[in-house]
């Protein structure tokens, strides 16, 4: 059985179904939806720092129901959106019954435990149903768009040029790769921060996005659900912040929903 790799779960190769999949992603809600649907036999995800009521994770729980093996590997173990590092360096963090009973355990490098996990039995069942949000609102007084993605791969190149996009997805670049770090020329985005972890890497998009002159911030993972975008606005204090949003006035500490709206209405011309 295969050992397939990709550092994000919403583009996955046709050698999915059957394998074990390695990625680079949160082991949130929604990738989980997404590796059942792909029909892997098990996957390892990033945990993201586990952040508040351990969203991070929480495809583990999903999958366990389905009968599906699934661990993550620590974010201080290697960097968020980047499979070769999981499979150099990372370390489990958590598994769930499936996964433990093909023998992973706490500690265990990635790379061994995917090799365990080939002997786990491979399960063809519905995919749950995915409930992934993505929201356009225009808030009084606004002068642009704020956008609402649960993940990422959700944004559109087009209609959210020049808008506030607010993700509930992690803060690393996807792959090691900046140009990936936003798929629209917004005027600012919002991630969650991962828990920062190893290297810092999930404020990666940070300083990519800075280059393309877009205000980027995260929130911290303790403070807002990963994969909720909802949540970041909603319930996400400020962990960082790239020059461009400094500019423009957020700081670290700061909620989120007082800076993201105010980015709405914010009037270059003044």
């Amino acid at each position: 059985m295969p050992i397939v790799t990709a550092p994000t779960v919403t583009k996955l190769s046709a050698d999915a179904p059957g394998a074990v999949l390695v990625t680079g992603s949160h082991g949130g809600i929604y990738p989980g939806g997404l590796a059942a649907k792909a029909q892997v036999r098990a996957v390892i995800f990033h945990d993201a720092g586990l952040g508040r009521g351990d969203a991070g994770i929480g495809a583990l729980t999903l999958l366990g129901k389905l009968g599906i093996a699934a661990a993550a590997v620590s974010h201080m173990s290697a960097r968020v959106g980047d499979t070769e590092d999981m499979l150099a360096r990372g370390v489990i963090s958590r598994f769930n019954t499936a996964a433990g009973d093909a023998g992973v355990t706490r500690a265990m490098p990635c790379a061994v435990a995917a090799e365990m996990l080939q002997a786990a039995p491979w399960r063809i069942v519905p995919a749950p149903p995915m409930r992934e949000a993505r929201v356009v609102l225009r808030p009084e007084g606004a002068v642009r768009n704020l956008v609402l993605v649960d993940s990422a791969a959700q944004v559109d190149a087009v209609a959210d040029r020049g808008a506030v996009i607010v993700t509930g997805s992690h803060g690393g670049l996807v792959g090691g790769v900046p140009a990936m770090a936003l798929r629209a020329d917004g005027y600012a985005a919002a991630f969650n921060d991962a828990g920062i972890g190893i290297d810092h890497a999930g404020i990666g998009r940070l300083a990519a996005l800075d280059a393309r002159g877009i205000a980027a911030i995260t929130v911290a993972a303790h403070s807002a659900r990963i994969g909720d975008a909802r949540s970041t606005l909603d319930d996400g204090v400020i962990s960082a912040v790239n020059a461009t949003a400094s500019a423009w006035g957020a700081r670290p500490g700061d909620p989120a929903a007082t800076v993201l709206l105010a980015w709405t209405r914010r009037d270059d011309q003044t």
